[in-house]
């Protein structure tokens, strides 16, 4: 078998999708990351694509090295570009071969996958009606942005809104509920101390993100002052980013992204260093169907992945959502909190390539929020 073809389509409301095509007939999608480089992502793909054309699509960790080992090496750019293209070829040898990827991975290691939802936007505000929302759905975690604009020192007014909001959730339903609370990079490490402190006795779930993954000698001070899980790992790629991670100690719980780490297998392997310091594993996933179908992969044959992000109705999906470019849609159906391992060749996705390929024509812009503090200097979104 060789690989005969690369597209790529832009698809609102923030994907990206790779489809490569073999002289075989059996096609393989991956999902890149836009970012707010849409373009430089899809010129990259198309002239990294066309290094693989003529090659043998099974041969994966061969083509992984071949297309991440350039000079100038790393980067979000390139590392949502080979993780596109990485889970594309194990979509196709998992349907070559009739099986889900996670069977050519070692197989189950688990019964089903927990899921939370993500409540309360950008800016979150009534967080408690959408966390009741959730827990009739079955769900028994949710996920939340800490705080919207945080100077480097900021008033404890705005620390105890924060505060106020997860209490919020813990005085209706108690401890039915987990949270999780995302301090996004927009905290600095002064503010990070104060607002991981205050938080301590309402027992989230984790903190994520307590400081920029810049600043990661913060994370063993944050530590120090609180017994709350730290999590992190959503913007960092391929394993080597995440040896000082492990080395320091301090993060109890990471987050690669399928999407940009490096694919399936690199998420395995880093998994599996986590599982050697005996950190656990919550995949980040926000983005689009193919994404979260290959991050499912991954969980299935993980052991120390205890919970998986998903985006099912996530505050980015405007004008289309997680289901809407799928056909086989019962593969995203959560029931109490769950879902079950993929059960299809590949991915296990069936899509719907018409609509996709009528979407992509109008075009992809897409940038994160721009926000500034009080004082007109740039915060961090």
């Amino acid at each position: 078998m060789k690989i005969t073809d690369v597209k790529v389509y832009k698809v609102k409301p923030r994907w990206i999708f790779i489809k490569i095509s073999t002289d075989e007939g059996i096609e393989g999608w991956g999902e890149m990351i836009s970012g707010t480089k849409t373009e430089t992502v899809v010129s990259g793909a198309y002239e990294m694509g066309k290094r693989i054309i003529g090659r043998n699509p099974f041969e994966i960790e061969r083509l992984w090295q071949e297309l991440h080992r350039s000079f100038f090496r790393g980067g979000p750019i390139n590392g949502t570009i080979v993780s596109g293209i990485e889970m594309a070829l194990w979509d196709i040898k998992g349907k070559y071969f009739n099986v889900p990827v996670y069977e050519l991975l070692g197989g189950a290691a688990r019964d089903n996958i927990k899921v939370y939802s993500w409540i309360g936007g950008d800016r979150p505000e009534d967080v408690v009606t959408e966390a009741m929302d959730r827990y009739d759905r079955g769900f028994r975690a949710v996920k939340m942005n800490a705080t919207q604009e945080l100077h480097y020192i900021d008033s404890f007014k705005e620390v105890q809104k924060v505060v106020d909001r997860v209490a919020s959730i813990r005085d209706k339903l108690g401890y039915d509920m987990e949270v999780a609370v995302d301090f996004h990079g927009r905290v600095h490490k002064g503010m990070a101390k104060v607002l991981a402190k205050e938080l301590e006795p309402l027992k989230p779930m984790f903190l994520e993100e307590v400081v920029l993954p810049e600043n990661e000698e913060a994370f063993s001070e944050i530590a120090r002052h609180v017994a709350t899980p730290l999590a992190t790992g959503e913007r960092l790629y391929t394993r080597w980013a995440f040896k000082n991670i492990f080395k320091q100690g301090s993060i109890d719980i990471i987050q690669p992204d399928v999407a940009l780490v490096g694919g399936i297998l690199e998420t395995k392997k880093i998994a599996a260093m986590a599982e050697a310091y005996d950190v656990a594993v919550a995949p980040h996933a926000p983005y689009g169907p193919i994404a979260l179908a290959a991050t499912l992969q991954v969980d299935a044959c993980t052991p120390n992945v205890f919970i998986q992000e998903q985006s099912l109705g996530i505050h980015y999906n405007k004008g289309f959502d997680l289901l809407d470019f799928v056909h086989n849609k019962e593969v995203f159906q959560y029931k109490d909190g769950f879902v079950d391992l993929p059960s299809k060749p590949g991915l296990g996705l069936d899509l719907n390539e018409e609509l996709i390929e009528d979407i992509s024509q109008e075009g992809l812009i897409w940038t994160n929020p721009q926000w500034k503090h009080y004082d007109g200097t740039i915060a961090e979104w």
